[in-house]
């Protein structure tokens, strides 16, 4: 999701991409490491949003003793007779007291008290999914909370794990860090399917989340590493659209298997062939560049020339060693960003989008379960129009960073809008609606990481970048509370989306434009974006 940061992966002319473009930009070897970038891709699209199945609302009604008898229907003819009202909220765990009488399974209106209204203690449901819901005994309102938490835990364990997930890839590398924490995940995310109580379950969910958080970032930085930069866009792109379908997998075997449980182990099961990846890709070679290692670049570099039949100068080498050997690591305090109120105020905007961008994005897919009777398959076209959203990059260099970022939250916010005035016969043009609100969503995320990358200057640019992939973390974390919503009205979350979307629009304008502005190094270049057009360059 976080499109085209290959443009700005580094500042200056790198000698390392004069090599890539040496030994062949996308050859064999390029190939290979990206075949399994791509997998791993889609498996960390399963933890995003496994806690959308886990928690899944089944619908259900009180299980009457007196009157259910094998097969049991979920309809029976007798029901109204025996609940107040008919399937709604308050039906499906409230019943009638029974009357006590000698035809025991007699069901008709005279054999129920309706002024003595009891609590359900089991339950019938309309089909054989199960949840977390049916296995920890979170029906009804008062435990919807309960279910609601589950998302919300999950999503703090990925924004409070991604700082830290940045220290220990500085320390143990991209590629350590890429596969123990996908292993340990995997372990978790199994051991996760054997939990016996809520309690243990939560927790579980919490660390899982917390070992995966930085994955996607760093099979990012993986696997446009290896590539050169003209095909590193096309890479981002790919990342994308198998994350996007690793979502779709995982919605169509959920759909087979119809247990969470099982859903887990499968999915899990799965994500330990990254054990393997140890002898698989490479590690960073801007990792062991600033580590010193220079040897393990040079074999690393030759073995790809050697793969892509290609061939590698003496004099490339040199010029690396010597690029490197001179760098010098010029850190300047953090504390001097916060003296320029300019860019104070265009962090805020900065980090309020991400956190719009990021709730808008968690909210459709957590809302798409519940839009219709087939669940599956709305959650599954609303995955699949990420893949379209995300290849709109391009639009990003003809109109704009500024107008593409806000004409994607416009987008968003009117479907929104207009899917709550939509007669609720025409439920085809509804999902239509809403498909196109989250295509909206999907090129707002596209050109995200590139319209707030390029306003902040070189020394705190990754710092800031965190601050406001961390705000955004608010909004994953709210997100999962949508739910509770719908309690008070069906299209609450919807009118929500819609405020938000239509919020971030005018927001977004707030930002300068930087479309063919060369990366401020500097606070006073960063400062004049948006006042001076004198540091235009062609861009190719």
């Amino acid at each position: 999701m976080e499109q085209e940061g290959c443009k700005i992966m580094t500042e200056d002319v790198n000698v390392l991409d004069s090599i890539l473009i040496e030994v062949g930009e996308f050859g064999r070897y390029q190939r290979r490491v990206c075949f399994f970038i791509l997998i791993s891709a889609a498996f960390i699209y399963f933890s995003s949003i496994i806690f959308v199945f886990e928690t899944k609302q089944v619908r259900h009604r009180c299980k009457i003793n007196e009157c259910d008898v094998e097969p049991i229907e979920f309809k029976p003819l007798w029901w109204a007779n025996a609940a107040p009202s008919d399937f709604d909220e308050l039906s499906m765990c409230i019943k009638y007291q029974h009357i006590n009488n000698s035809n025991f399974h007699s069901c008709e209106s005279k054999d129920f008290d309706c002024n003595v209204k009891v609590a359900c203690d089991t339950y019938v449901y309309e089909t054989s999914e199960v949840s977390i819901q049916h296995d920890y005994n979170l029906h009804c309102d008062e435990n919807l909370w309960k279910l609601t938490l589950v998302g919300t835990i999950h999503n703090c364990g990925v924004t409070i794990g991604l700082p830290i997930s940045g220290i220990l890839s500085d320390r143990f590398g991209r590629k350590t860090l890429l596969i123990w924490g996908m292993v340990l995940s995997a372990i978790i995310g199994l051991s996760r399917s054997f939990a016996h109580s809520y309690i243990l379950f939560v927790i579980l969910e919490y660390l899982e989340a917390f070992c995966i958080s930085g994955a996607f970032a760093t099979l990012w930085i993986l696997g446009v590493e290896y590539v050169g930069p003209k095909k590193r866009i096309f890479v981002t792109v790919l990342i994308n659209t198998f994350f996007a379908l690793g979502g779709i997998i995982q919605s169509l075997i959920a759909w087979q298997v119809q247990s969470w449980r099982v859903l887990l182990r499968i999915l899990y099961s799965l994500q330990l062939i990254m054990l393997f990846y140890y002898w698989l890709i490479p590690e960073s070679a801007r990792w062991l560049l600033t580590k010193g290692r220079f040897g393990e670049v040079k074999h690393m570099l030759e073995h790809i020339a050697e793969t892509n039949k290609k061939t590698i100068s003496e004099n490339s080498f040199k010029k690396l060693e010597n690029f490197n050997a001179n760098k010098e690591d010029t850190k300047t305090p953090i504390i001097e960003f916060f003296h320029s109120r300019i860019l104070i105020v265009r962090l805020i905007i900065c980090a309020s989008c991400w956190a719009c961008c990021i709730f808008l994005y968690y909210g459709f897919i957590i809302n798409a379960v519940q839009l219709s009777a087939n669940s599956y398959l709305d959650l599954i076209l609303t995955i699949l129009v990420e893949i379209p959203g995300s290849m709109t990059y391009t639009i990003a260099d003809r109109i704009g960073r500024r107008l593409s970022l806000a004409g994607g939250f416009l987008i968003a916010g009117l479907s929104c809008f207009g899917y709550i005035f939509i007669n609720i016969d025409q439920r085809w043009l509804q999902l239509v609606v809403y498909l196109l609100g989250k295509f909206g969503v999907a090129i707002s995320f596209s050109v995200l990481y590139t319209a707030t990358t390029e306003i902040f200057p070189t020394p705190f640019r990754n710092t800031l970048l965190s601050i406001c992939s961390m705000v955004g973390g608010l909004g994953a974390a709210a997100a999962p509370q949508l739910p509770l919503l719908k309690t008070i009205w069906e299209y609450l979350p919807l009118m929500l989306f819609g405020c938000i979307g239509l919020g971030a629009t005018f927001i977004s304008l707030l930002l300068p434009e930087t479309m063919n502005i060369e990366l401020p190094n500097t606070m006073k270049e960063a400062e004049a974006i948006g006042k001076f057009k004198s540091n235009k360059i062609n861009v190719v």
